[in-house]
């Protein structure tokens, strides 16, 4: 698409901010107000919008798609989506550790991995049952109710971030820490990577897995800075 306007701000709106085309509101895919909860997103927005060039390129603006998201599916199935992220309550990533003949990478697990569960327990007072392998195993049911509780318990924007965020690194702690502002990218993202990070120590780099990992991060630090933004 051409780029069609001259100039991206942003407008009160009620209790919103709106971001506006020379002057004209914006719509979203389904036609909502492309209105958001904080100026800093709205300001956020507008830049994306703003520094386009002769070419629109949407990939280019991960705030806009995530604002979009939670207009469009989170407010008109919110349901869906909460149970889509509560659903790594019962197979978050960290629960899963390396067969019992590996105790190099067990203990590296335990000494990385172990630290973010405390966390969760003592904050949701919940407790989990760790896997050796791939095998299926439940976790209690009063972790999964509340940890699908605190899912629930969040703002609409929060939850687009959330979607993204779990989608990316495999693990609802990890996304309630940076949620709960208990924890940042910079320190959550190795911790979802580590088995992977562990075995390119072992084996050597993958150009191909390093460049995918490299587009996830880049993703993950938006879906962050959406978060960070719309509660300013």
């Amino acid at each position: 698409m051409k780029r069609f306007y001259k100039e991206a701000s942003v407008s009160p709106a009620g209790d919103t901010f709106a971001i506006t085309l020379d002057g004209r509101p914006m719509k979203t895919p389904q036609r909502n107000p492309l209105a958001v909860p904080a100026p800093a997103l709205a300001d956020a927005i507008a830049a994306e919008w703003a520094a386009q060039d002769e070419d629109i390129v949407p990939a280019s603006m991960p705030l806009t798609a995530l604002a979009q998201g939670a207009l469009d599916q989170v407010g008109n199935e919110r349901a869906r989506i909460v149970s889509r992220i509560a659903a790594f309550a019962d197979s978050d990533m960290l629960y899963y550790r390396a067969d019992e003949g590996q105790q190099a990478l067990i203990d590296h697990q335990a000494e990385h991995w172990d630290p973010l569960l405390e966390w969760a327990r003592q904050r949701y007072d919940v407790g989990f049952n760790l896997i050796h392998g791939i095998r299926y195993q439940a976790q209690p049911e009063e972790t999964v109710a509340r940890l699908t509780a605190a899912v629930e318990a969040q703002h609409g924007f929060t939850i687009a971030a959330m979607l993204s965020l779990v989608g990316l690194s495999g693990s609802l702690i990890a996304t309630l820490g940076l949620v709960e502002q208990a924890h940042d990218t910079e320190t959550l993202w190795p911790l979802v990577n580590l088995e992977e990070l562990w075995q390119e120590r072992q084996w050597g780099r993958d150009d191909q897995a390093v460049a995918l990992r490299d587009r996830k991060k880049a993703e993950f630090d938006a879906a962050a800075r959406f978060l960070d933004l719309s509660r300013s």
